[in-house]
């Protein structure tokens, strides 16, 4: 559900956030389970016209709780570390609902996750040769193929342009085809991410169009892989990813493709961000307000170290003053405290801001806990989820000790001078 306001006070799936901020301490992660489920059911909708699978992008949010809540309604999962992997076995998905798709790892973590049984996805030429030195045709692989498209919201997540680092370039297709004559590798899949935040639905098609002329260059395909990129609002009227319109398109795409192969693939997509951004909301305590002669600042109780979104990528996130909600609109910079610029919002109307009100910032459900850190020695905080209006703790707010507990004290002999 939506963030509400009755004029007295804000709530999320009928739960009270500032009684969760007292309840549970701030600063603070929500999500809300219900609005997880609506994005999902809205995907499967948008696309039921062909044989489409969704794996979930864990690395938006890893909190194994959501793992599991992903796996009940019946997603796979898209891991791009072994850790990640070893996350959604512990989660309860079976190897072959997970497909690992890391990028410049050794062939070590390659082994292992042959060894766990999951779906390979690899990009580059090196570990290609490598993998199908050590395994032949015992263990297909996925292909990850880098389609020279620039497409996403920021440079710094494109990842299907020229010049990046991800994938296998189409015209390098023929060494390919000369590694898996040598080696004797099977190859069930394709797959494609051109970036995040993609608007045009036209995207999507040009990348299917060159996995589908890629794809007659292999004969044993089981699926495509279009992995994902949806954009979803950050901000009234704001762009988003029309699925509907791309489900209707590419599925009649993909089929007539299928028919053209000669037998129905399935194809993948990936979301991440499109499941559980917009259920998830960060709430922090108002420190200080700070005059000077050229802004006035809301100092909160927490920083870059908490949810560097808008620092690392210029990213906008909504924020609400959710203890003041019949206050005055006032501007102001939203600041957090640490030893560096960490600005989250500049000149920002909000309802009237007080030592001790909690704000909320929204579309904090997607590489914001999963993106924090430690930076000043600063503590990570909890998370909270949100099922049939009642509230559960899903990672306790770390502590002092925490800080030290995998740090090892060493004796030296030391000389005064």
């Amino acid at each position: 559900m939506e963030l509400q306001n009755d004029g007295h006070r804000y709530t999320v799936a009928d739960v009270d956030l500032v009684g969760l901020a007292e309840q549970y301490g701030s600063p603070l992660y929500v999500y809300d389970l219900a609005c997880i489920e609506k994005q999902y059911k809205r995907l499967k909708k948008a696309f039921s016209g062909a044989n489409v699978h969704f794996k979930y992008a864990c690395k938006a949010l890893t909190n194994v709780n959501i793992l599991r809540y992903l796996k009940s309604l019946g997603l796979g999962l898209d891991a791009v570390s072994i850790s990640e992997v070893k996350l959604g076995l512990k989660a309860g998905f079976t190897p072959d609902k997970i497909i690992y798709t890391p990028n410049c790892v050794s062939i070590n973590e390659f082994e292992e996750a042959a060894a766990l049984g999951v779906a390979i996805n690899i990009d580059n030429l090196s570990i290609l040769e490598q993998f199908g030195s050590l395994f032949g045709s015992a263990h297909p692989v996925c292909i990850r193929i880098n389609p020279h498209i620039y497409a996403g919201g920021n440079h710094k997540i494109s990842t299907g342009h020229i010049d990046s680092k991800f994938g296998i370039s189409i015209y390098q297709l023929p060494h390919v085809e000369r590694v898996i004559q040598n080696t004797g590798l099977r190859i069930n899949g394709l797959h494609m991410h051109t970036g995040s935040d993609i608007i045009d639905p036209d995207v999507f098609l040009r990348g299917a169009q060159v996995l589908f002329d890629a794809a007659k260059n292999f004969k044993d395909l089981e699926f495509l892989d279009l992995g994902s990129g949806f954009k979803v609002p950050y901000k009234p009227n704001d762009l988003f990813t029309d699925v509907e319109l791309l489900g209707e398109k590419l599925s009649t795409y993909f089929n007539a493709f299928s028919k053209e192969y000669g037998k129905e693939l399935a194809y993948y997509f990936e979301p991440g961000k499109f499941l559980v951004s917009e259920a998830g909301y960060f709430l922090a305590s108002t420190n200080v307000i700070k005059h000077t002669t050229a802004n006035v600042f809301v100092g909160i109780n927490s920083g870059f170290n908490h949810l560097i979104r808008p620092m690392f990528y210029d990213a906008h996130h909504e924020i609400v003053n959710i203890s003041n909600p019949q206050g005055t609109e006032r501007i102001y910079t939203v600041v957090g405290y640490i030893c560096e610029t960490d600005t989250f919002g500049h000149d920002r109307r909000l309802n009237e801001v007080r030592e001790g009100d909690i704000l909320c910032f929204r579309n904090a459900g997607a590489y914001c806990f999963e993106m924090s850190s430690n930076f000043n020695s600063r503590l990570r905080p909890a998370e909270v989820m949100l099922y049939n209006g009642e509230s559960y703790l899903i990672r306790e707010r770390e502590v002092f000790e925490d800080l030290l507990d995998k740090q090892r004290i060493v004796e030296l002999d030391t000389v005064t001078v």
